[in-house]
């Protein structure tokens, strides 16, 4: 089995690599930070022998970038079975009043990086015995927060597009799932002064998301909302 993940080297995307790694799926993975992408190719194929890495540093902001990875993985793999759009950026501030260029910075990178993606590998799914895809969107793609701004526009942005591309792949058999996780640790909390759990850990979404892929190809997890217990922050 082969899997495409972005934004693979921290977070909940080095989580998400680690957990189907250890399910034994071959791995292209992609990241900004090229020594972050090398380090984590070493550990998961010592960890997990017999499986593949594939790794690219890639801005996925950049759509030359995202169809270079794509031909890589393709080349490398030949079809794929799951993808994972997880690559992503926050950048705070309100919308009348967040630097310019903001708006169009954050749906290069966390909406059109899925959409360039995804049309590159779709019809390299179909030959798979269980195709998924999973766009990573975030509780901001249903709820407006103070200094969201266009983050969260990029987010609903992107739920919407899950949403068309589940109807549009139907017929294909491919399953599409959006996931809305609330605060998650990952770099962009580093430093906050707040108890480990108060934040969810990264490792329960990738089990989520194991868990809907899990599922019989005759049923589908749409959206998955999940939130720290203590609730938003």
């Amino acid at each position: 089995m082969n899997t495409i993940i972005t934004g693979a080297s921290k977070g909940i995307g080095r989580a998400l690599a680690e957990k189907f790694a250890s399910e034994g799926h071959n791995l292209a993975i992609c990241a900004r930070n090229e020594e972050n992408l090398k380090s984590l190719k070493k550990e998961l194929e010592t960890k997990y022998s017999g499986i593949q890495v594939l790794i690219k540093s890639t801005d996925i902001s950049k759509r030359k970038d995202v169809l270079a990875f794509a031909e890589a993985a393709l080349k490398m793999f030949g079809s794929i079975d799951v993808l994972i759009n997880n690559g992503g950026i926050f950048l705070s501030g309100s919308t009348c009043e967040e630097n310019e260029g903001t708006l169009v910075k954050l749906i290069e990178t966390n909406l059109y990086s899925a959409y360039h993606l995804t049309r590159a590998i779709v019809p390299f799914m179909t030959s798979s015995a269980k195709p998924h895809i999973f766009n990573m969107c975030s509780i901001a793609s249903q709820t407006a927060y103070p200094n969201g701004g266009s983050y969260s526009i990029s987010k609903f942005a992107l739920l919407g597009f899950t949403k068309v591309l589940r109807q549009e792949l139907l017929d294909k058999g491919i399953r599409v799932t959006a996931v809305l996780p609330g605060a998650t640790w990952s770099d962009s909390w580093a430093g906050v002064d707040l108890p480990q759990e108060r934040l969810m850990d990264a490792a329960d979404i990738a089990d989520t998301i194991w868990a809907a892929y899990s599922l019989k190809k005759s049923a589908v997890v749409e959206e998955v909302i999940i939130r720290p217990q203590l609730g938003d922050l």
